[in-house]
């Protein structure tokens, strides 16, 4: 953020919000994949996260309560509680993202148990969740980029793609949370 004359605070420009949500798209992916393939690489000696996946489980489930009244409000045209809703979706996906980090760079990978059709089952939600979790940071990412900007054609052209997709991550998210937490160490 830049100061004008004044000293005071000027917004970011279009460019510098581009900048931003790229760099985020690039690394947020980059970090996961460190964390999945090196996860002895962060580790810390006696920190406790076993409380992260239900804390990632509840904040997942607030995030989809977000994202339903954020779609009610666009739709009742009532744009200022529209936007409260999507920011604090944001804002809480940026929370889940850290714990979800700190938890998958701390714990041993849980493995699921169950077997026959429900292990059939939870394979195709998790994959299908892991799949679209990351191609929901960038549609999120580019989404926001469009109503900072007032760009607000792209913004509900890209918004129709990425509603419904968040929304199936976050509540696969808790899905496969109750199915898998029985596992857990």
């Amino acid at each position: 953020m830049t100061t004008n004359n004044s000293g005071v605070a000027a917004p970011a420009t279009p460019q510098a919000y581009k900048i931003g949500m790229l760099a985020l798209g690039l690394i947020i992916p980059v970090v996961v994949a460190i964390l999945y393939y090196f996860p002895q690489v962060f580790r810390v000696a006696g920190l406790d996260v076993s409380y992260l996946p239900a804390v990632n489980a509840v904040l997942n489930s607030l995030t989809a309560v977000l994202l339903v009244l954020g779609y009610v409000f666009i739709r009742q045209k009532k744009v200022a509680q529209h936007r409260a809703m999507m920011g604090s979706a944001f804002l809480l996906g940026a929370v889940f993202l850290v714990s979800y980090v700190v938890y998958h760079s701390q714990a041993v990978t849980t493995r699921f148990g169950g077997e026959g059709l429900i292990r059939t089952v939870y394979y195709f939600i998790l994959i299908t969740h892991i799949v679209l979790a990351a191609l929901t940071v960038g549609l999120v990412l580019f989404t926001l980029y469009f109503a900072l900007t007032n760009q607000f054609a792209k913004h509900r052209r890209i918004a129709r793609w990425t509603f419904p997709i968040w929304l199936y991550v976050s509540v696969t998210g808790v899905i496969v949370y109750l199915m898998i937490s029985p596992y857990y160490q």
